[in-house]
């Protein structure tokens, strides 16, 4: 294979950039919930990135590019046989099913994809806040990684899934990641139940400098997360790590402007929220507009996403840290609006949205991939959600739950008395 020194320089960065937004996410989280849940939400977080660390090489990415047919993959590359191969002459060989494109080393697009299959089921844990097991969650987090995580990213990451033969497109994960693990919170909010005092009992931010540090951390780590899917230092990555911040800043201000005429008053949290759901919503169309789109879905996306706030409110579904409104509804939202901004003269890839020619052809398989991921994620998450609480249980008791998660879970707290 034909390797590149600047493409796999860039790759490698990447991939550091977005291990380090889990880190950002818990930053982000642990902010939010009171002071006595700090160190379980961080611990929640950080505990991804050993367990499905692990579990990626043994089999998650076999069965997210194996060449197993269109819905999973299969056990090619479990415990990474054959991931770095080298044929008699001893040159490096690309074993990985359609990926003979790659210009990257395939152990270095193993490494990247992992950060994505980390950082994904721990989004989940901003919704369940304040109430869930570590036991449970650690097994929940490695049940669900490989049985809704692996094959929803083989529909829409591999050249053999079924959802990129037919065309939808998903550059960075919006419904691999955001939409997969925004259905799955809310599956798993609904099956665990409202926190003890919820909704009369107030719960406030322990810590919102906390979690502005955390928004920094995820817009910076989010250039690896956008750009770095080019899987290569082109102009397709420059223009993805540009589309990135336009549509984060430009949801800021769309989350900022609902909430101070709603409101009265716009908040730090309310800019930190906005932020997040730009980055959310240009992630599966970073690679494929161009010009203004990106502030045009960022704007949609920061305003929608306060307003969709209120799903909980009306469902009656203790959300906790909004990630239903952020990253549900933001992730479809990008996946939807792709089918309208997509424009292929951007950056020479993809296909042509409705709004540039291309007809309504993309939209529908956008709404396809979306159901699709929908309807899967949620059926699955909600068998694996209900056979550990029906065994383990799910969410701690009421007295632990008054002590709090840092000393109830980890005999430790986050701040001395």
């Amino acid at each position: 294979m034909e390797l590149n020194a600047g493409d796999t320089a860039w790759v490698l960065t990447a991939t550091a950039l977005v291990l380090f937004m889990t880190p950002g996410l818990a930053l982000f989280y642990g902010g939010m919930v009171r002071s006595k849940n700090v160190l379980g939400m961080l611990m929640q977080n950080v505990f991804a990135m050993g367990l499905i660390g692990v579990l990626w090489p043994i089999i998650g990415f076999s069965l997210a590019f194996g060449d197993g047919g269109g819905f999973i993959g299969n056990f090619d590359f479990a415990f990474m046989k054959d991931v770095m191969a080298l044929d008699a002459e001893g040159a490096l060989v690309n074993n990985l099913p359609g990926l003979d494109f790659l210009t990257v080393p395939p152990i270095v697009f193993f490494a990247f994809q992992m950060m994505f299959a980390i950082i994904t089921p721990a989004l989940i844990t901003g919704a369940t806040a304040d109430r869930l097991k570590f036991g449970a969650y650690a097994v929940f987090i490695g049940i669900w990684s490989i049985l809704v995580y692996s094959p929803v990213a083989h529909w829409v990451f591999s050249p053999k899934g079924w959802l990129f033969e037919r065309g939808a497109l998903d550059f960075a994960g919006g419904t691999a990641i955001h939409i997969n693990a925004g259905i799955a919170a809310l599956v798993v909010v609904w099956v665990i139940g409202a926190r003890k005092g919820f909704p009369n009992q107030p719960m406030l931010p322990h810590n919102l400098p906390t979690t502005l540090i955390g928004t920094g951390i995820l817009w910076f780590g989010w250039f690896g997360f956008n750009a770095g899917s080019a899987l290569g230092a082109t102009a397709q990555a420059a223009q993805a790590l540009v589309n990135t911040s336009l549509a984060a800043s430009a949801a800021m201000l769309g989350w900022l402007a609902i909430e101070k005429v709603k409101g009265g008053h716009a908040t730090t949290l309310g800019a930190a929220s906005g932020a997040v759901a730009g980055l959310v919503a240009i992630t599966p169309c970073a690679g494929f507009v161009g010009g203004m789109a990106p502030i045009a879905i960022g704007a949609i996306a920061g305003a929608a996403c306060y307003l969709a706030i209120g799903i909980k409110k009306a469902l009656k579904l203790d959300d906790s840290l909004d990630v239903i409104a952020v990253h549900l509804v933001g992730g479809i939202l990008g996946s939807l609006l792709l089918g309208l901004f997509a424009d292929a003269s951007a950056t020479g890839i993809g296909s042509d949205g409705l709004f540039f020619g291309g007809g309504a052809d993309l939209l529908i398989d956008q709404f396809v991939a979306v159901i699709a991921t929908l309807v899967y994620s949620s059926v699955v998450t909600f068998i694996i959600a209900k056979g550990i609480d029906a065994t383990m249980g799910l969410r701690v008791s009421e007295d632990q739950e008054d002590t709090g998660l840092d000393v109830s879970q980890h005999a430790e707290t986050a701040y001395a008395v």
